[in-house]
């Protein structure tokens, strides 16, 4: 039997309830929300006026309530630009109360089957008992679970939810942390090629900005995935990379995590899209840490 790794999320959500839910998160959002069902989750971005991201989430809906899952920093900063606007509309936005768990395994047949959570063939999502169940990857499942829900005693708990962090990275998926919000187009950390950006639905925050980078090409950046060994987390998230003799800025972690065990960090950047992947950066301030640029596991060329 395969080993299931569980963990708290440090991941928030934001719930969305009332008669005009959905016509208010549609004109709010990147994704056309017509396209969830009970048996999916999408990603979407969450813009400024100026196209630029409040946050990165996963949106699913539950029991008449749609919901976003996104970092700490990311559901800090949408809440309020949400909230803004939500007076002239029949819909209550809150911080939701339930638990987030992510769960790690080769293989999870036999936990599915215990906690009595049944996937059909194409769909990413699911009720159970206690919660829902997103299907991320193959070797990823991601809970939101109620307070009576208590795991399996096969399953292992992790202390903290750096080897999940790890994992979401190294699957491209796009996270922000305080120090990128508001500084990134949506393009710019990969969200149309995760299917997170819907280029024929009406008008939402940021539309403009979002139409011109696809229509017009003028997208010049893409969102890397980097790892390297280090000894912790990095304070200073600036990168460098090496032109001759000098070294010149290449951008900033949006996303980090650290593998205690094997030393390693990884990391999302945002850099030039025509960057040489063969390139080492360094972080400007631990120059002994030497980050290589790894494959992303989907493409980004334009349908």
């Amino acid at each position: 039997m395969s080993i299931v790794h569980a963990c708290a999320l440090s991941h928030q959500l934001i719930s969305f309830s009332g008669a005009d839910k959905l016509s208010y998160l549609h004109g709010q959002i990147t994704q056309d929300i017509n396209k969830l069902t009970n048996n999916n989750y999408l990603w979407a971005g969450h813009c400024s006026a100026k196209g630029k991201l409040w946050g990165v989430f996963k949106l699913f809906s539950h029991q008449d309530h749609y919901y976003l899952i996104g970092s700490k920093a990311e559901v800090e900063c949408s809440l309020a630009e949400l909230k803004k606007y939500a007076v002239f509309a029949k819909v209550d936005i809150n911080v939701a109360p339930q638990r987030l768990i992510g769960l790690i395994s080769d293989d999870f047949t036999e936990l599915l089957t215990q906690l009595n959570i049944e996937f059909a063939a194409q769909d990413t999502a699911c009720d159970f008992s206690h919660g829902k169940a997103l299907k991320l990857t193959g070797n990823r499942l991601l809970l939101m679970v109620d307070e009576q829900f208590n795991l399996p005693d096969n399953v292992v708990t992790l202390e903290n939810d750096m080897l999940w962090q790890q994992a979401a990275i190294l699957a491209g998926e796009p996270q922000l942390n305080e120090q990128a919000i508001g500084e990134y187009v949506p393009q710019m950390v990969n969200l149309q090629a995760i299917g997170g950006i819907s280029f024929k639905k009406g008008c939402y925050a940021g539309q403009e900005t979002v139409a011109r980078m696809k229509y017009l090409g003028k997208n010049k950046r893409a969102m890397y995935i980097v790892s390297g060994q280090s000894d912790g987390l990095l304070t200073e998230l600036d990168l460098e990379r090496q032109l001759g003799e000098n070294w010149r800025r290449a951008g900033k972690l949006i996303s980090q995590s650290f593998n205690e065990q094997s030393k390693t960090l990884t990391g999302l950047v945002v850099l030039p899209n025509d960057t040489d992947v063969t390139q080492v950066l360094r972080a400007k301030h631990t120059p002994s840490v030497e980050l290589n640029i790894l494959p992303l596991p989907y493409s980004l060329e334009d349908e």
